[in-house]
């Protein structure tokens, strides 16, 4: 398992034209293997959440090829789509998006049921041991809106995993987090890697944090530089 490559993207071309033509993306091609814990960076505008949202299948109207887990997203159907995302991603945003009128442990376990692959037992019994790995299970019963910003955003994560997805995508996901709770969700994330052997592609502003992951992807004006 660990030496498939569970991302893969060929050639990828994204352009906007609203009311000029602008190429967002240029000839983006790389590869993420299982447990690599990557790092994408770049000044704003160069085209990194685009990519990202293209990567986790979300935008579909671009030029190229997207492989995640050796399976091909190319003419596949929305509700195909929905499907792989579901089963084989996790997201972590910069706005955490918990839902304030459940409990923190339903928020966990949402994701769960539209994916019908654990009974509600099962997605109750994964839920709490998440927050018991990211140390968060006196949580599980709080509303999400009475939870500090950091516990919120490592709820999120626990939410991110509740499918056992092969990849976890995030989009600024330390944004909105000082810096004690950075590192504490950086940690997380590296026990991601090492405890669960989950794949890691983190859209980040921080250097700090790009710095101490396994691999930086740096891209500039629509390109992959390095």
């Amino acid at each position: 398992m660990l030496d498939k490559k569970v991302l893969e993207a060929k050639s990828i071309y994204k352009t906007f034209t609203d009311p000029v033509k602008i190429d967002v993306l240029k000839d983006v091609s790389f590869t993420l293997d299982y447990g690599e814990f990557a790092s994408i960076i770049g000044k704003s505008g160069c085209g990194k959440s685009t990519l990202l949202y293209i990567l986790s299948t979300m935008d579909t109207d671009y030029k190229g090829e997207l492989f995640i887990d050796n399976q091909s997203t190319y003419k596949k159907s929305e509700k195909e789509l929905a499907a792989i995302r579901n089963e084989k991603i996790g997201f972590v945003f910069q706005f955490h998006y918990l839902l304030n009128e459940f409990s923190v442990l339903k928020n966990i376990m949402l994701p769960g049921f539209k994916s019908n692959k654990f009974t509600e037992e099962e997605l109750e019994k994964r839920a709490m041991n998440l927050l018991e790995d990211l140390d968060i299970k006196k949580l599980a019963h709080k509303m999400a809106h009475q939870l500090s910003g950091g516990e919120k955003q490592r709820v999120a994560i626990a939410r991110s995993m509740i499918n056992d997805p092969i990849i976890i995508m995030g989009d600024e996901p330390t944004g909105n987090l000082d810096n004690k709770n950075t590192d504490i969700v950086f940690e997380i994330f590296n026990e991601l890697t090492s405890k669960y052997k989950k794949t890691l592609l983190i859209v980040t502003h921080d250097m700090s944090f790009a710095d101490k992951t396994n691999r930086i992807i740096t891209m500039d004006d629509g390109r992959i530089v390095s």
